[in-house]
Formats: structure tokens, sequence, C-alpha cells
């Protein structure tokens, strides 16, 4: 059986060929141009292998990555939520939906929740074993009705303007979680506390940590990464 991620890695094969050569033959522009051209391309190929209902399997026997799940954030030091300076922790969904809310901590936890130990893939090659919980975002999104005009979702955060915005399928997959749960324990500021949105249907630079806005929208937000030239859509 050829798994989603080996597909993709032999046609990402073929588009570095090709790159290369245009490095040789048209310089920094050409390639630049062609890489734009490729990450397209890419996009378009990972959207029709996107399947809406299909989970993510987790190898029999493999082991979790416990603590040695790294911890990424762009702040000078660990980002914490500091009460005493900034009041009450919320996360606010707003855009195009019909009733905008703010939840805190305890109004997510009352939510329905989902656990799933799934596969964490990072861009950079490495792998790591989880158990998240949280609240489907699609639950959220039921709570505050989501408008058609929405396509895109756009995750803000307090790690020093830190945000992704995504795709709606992918936003409302089954294993897309707001999570405040790892590994059997409340979320740590090492790892997004008090919230992240977690999914295994994106690589690690697309689930923002420290979460305080869901936004719904028309149109694609960037990122933090994708604006810097990582590819935009981040599918595993």
């Amino acid at each position: 059986m050829i798994l989603r991620r080996d597909f993709l890695l032999k046609g990402a094969a073929g588009i570095s060929a090709a790159f290369l050569a245009a490095c040789d033959s048209r310089g920094p522009k050409g390639a630049e141009k062609l890489l734009r051209y490729a990450e397209r391309k890419n996009e378009s190929l990972e959207r029709a292998l996107y399947r809406h209902s299909a989970e993510d399997v987790t190898l029999q026997g493999a082991l979790p990555a416990g603590d040695k799940l790294p911890a990424y954030f762009i702040s000078k030091t660990v980002p914490i939520w500091n009460e005493a300076e900034r009041g009450k922790w919320t996360l606010e969904v707003s855009g195009l939906v019909d009733k905008p809310v703010r939840l805190s901590l305890d109004d997510l936890l009352k939510l329905p929740r989902k656990s799933a130990r799934v596969n964490h893939y990072c861009v950079e090659g490495w792998t790591a074993v989880e158990t998240w919980t949280g609240c489907p975002l699609r639950e959220i999104a039921s709570l505050v009705g989501v408008k058609r005009e929405a396509h895109y979702v756009d995750f803000q955060s307090f790690d020093d303007g830190y945000h992704e915005s995504w795709d709606i399928e992918s936003a409302l997959h089954p294993q897309t979680v707001v999570a405040y749960g790892l590994d059997g324990k409340m979320l740590g500021p090492a790892h997004g506390a008090p919230a992240r949105v977690y999914s295994p249907v994106k690589l690690g630079y697309k689930n923002t940590k420290y979460l305080t806005k869901i936004v719904f929208m028309p149109v694609r937000n960037g990122g933090y990464w994708s604006d810097m030239g990582y590819e935009w859509y981040g599918g595993t």
C-alpha cells in the first residue's frame, strides 16, 4: 500500500529536480517563480488526497515522545498567560459567524471532548506520537454558527503575534481540536497552555499554540511561517 505521505514525497522529488534545473538555467528569479508554482501544485495535490472522514492511524507499537516533544515559540521566553496583568484568559471565536463567543477555560472543559493518540509531524522531518485532548473545533463551529462565506480559519495567539490560517475543511476535520490536554495532563506553558489548536492533518508549525482568537474568514490570512516562505497549506 502506498501511504499518502510517501506519494507526496515522490512528487516532491520530481519538483526538486525541476527546481535545481531552474536554479542553474534561470537564476534566482526563475527559481523563485518555479518554487511558487510547485507550492500551488503541491497544495492542489494535498487537497485532492485529503479525505474529511479519514482519521490519522498511529502504528501499533509506536512509542510516545512524552516530555521529549520539543517546545517551539517565537517569544524570547516561554509565553505564559499572566492573569494579574492580562485578566482572565478567554478564547474569542468570531468573524463570519452568527453568534460570536468568548470561552473561558472552564467553558471549554464543559464542551464535548475528544482524546486521540496520533502522529505529530514536523516540517524538519521528525515525528512523535502523543495523546491530545480537547474540544473538536467542529463542536465550537456548531456553537457559533459558521456562515457559508467562511472558507478559511485564522488561529491567533499571544505568542508575540504568532498566527496561522487554515482551509476550513482541515479546520473542521474530526481530529482537529482546541487542545487543553497532552498525554493525560493539562497542557503546560511549554506546549501552548492554556489552549492550542491541534490536528494530525497539519504539520507542526500550522498548529498554533497559546490561542486567543479563532476567526472564520472569507479569504486566507497567511501565517507567521507561511509569510516567510513556508508552504501555506502545510498538510501531512
